[in-house]
């Protein structure tokens, strides 16, 4: 969602892959910040179009979800979302960037981590 937020710009040299998932959380989060008033519904309108327009390779074939079951299993998750994206950096990634300190810790045990600002292209 920060990327969305912000807007930024991604930096050259940078692929970004997420499981199919991303569509209906994205719309989720949206969703949840709208109805209470966080955010307005013209301004999460706005946010679709920057990650739609976002060069983006959505993955969600069934070796990805192998592994993000393994991964689900292997750190005491009672789900397998956020295993698909630890599970999609293990198969496709370089590092994993996450706000989520939470997921952080636990994906550190299994795959790199990166921070979100080295995604930012540099500012002109």
């Amino acid at each position: 969602m920060r990327l969305a937020q912000d807007q930024v710009a991604i930096g050259d040299g940078h692929r970004l892959v997420a499981p199919t998932l991303l569509r209906s959380q994205l719309l989720s989060l949206l969703l949840q910040e709208v109805a209470p008033g966080e955010l307005t519904k013209t301004e999460a309108d706005a946010r679709l179009p920057y990650v739609r327009g976002l060069s983006l390779r959505l993955l969600g074939d069934r070796v990805l979800q192998e592994v993000a079951w393994k991964i689900a299993n292997q750190l005491g998750w009672s789900d397998t979302f956020d295993a698909e994206y630890v599970a999609l950096t293990q198969l496709q990634a370089d590092a994993f960037v996450t706000l989520d300190p939470r997921l952080a810790s636990a994906a550190s045990e299994l795959v790199k981590l990166a921070p979100i600002e080295e995604l930012f292209a540099p500012e002109q």
